[in-house]
């Protein structure tokens, strides 16, 4: 009976403990971009009515692979960190098709992954003088 009442306790503390998280790794750069998606919001007298939404495309090296992710911001004026140009290191961190990045202040940036590649010799990012 002090068994099972142990038990019980010890499994009650058991949802409590953190859960084993991904680490981040240690990645590259390749190219940012940024690009506009339109969409066409209603026509009036036959001519579309549009909005731009913005998005940016991000490609970073880890190992042997270019990941390349599409980071859509919550507001068209949110802007991705100075620092990440072609080159930069970068902390990554990559759960299934989502990428999730850290930026030098400590946020995290979620991209959804749209392609994944080998790096050829000839692709690999140089590393920044600084």
């Amino acid at each position: 009976m002090k068994w099972l009442c142990l038990l019980l306790l010890a499994l009650s503390f058991a949802p409590g403990l953190p859960a084993e998280q991904s680490a981040y790794l240690d990645g590259k750069i390749v190219n940012v971009q940024d690009k506009v998606k339109t969409t066409v919001l209603y026509y009036q007298v036959n001519t579309p009515v549009t909005r731009d939404d913005p998005y940016y495309e991000i490609r970073v090296q880890l190992k042997d692979t270019i990941y390349t992710g599409i980071y859509t911001p919550r507001h068209a004026k949110d802007l991705l960190p100075a620092e990440w140009i072609p080159g930069a290191d970068v902390k990554v961190k990559i759960e299934g098709r989502r990428m999730t990045l850290l930026t030098p202040v400590g946020n995290e940036v979620d991209a959804a992954i749209a392609a994944r590649a080998v790096a050829r010799a000839a692709e690999s990012v140089p590393a920044v003088k600084q």
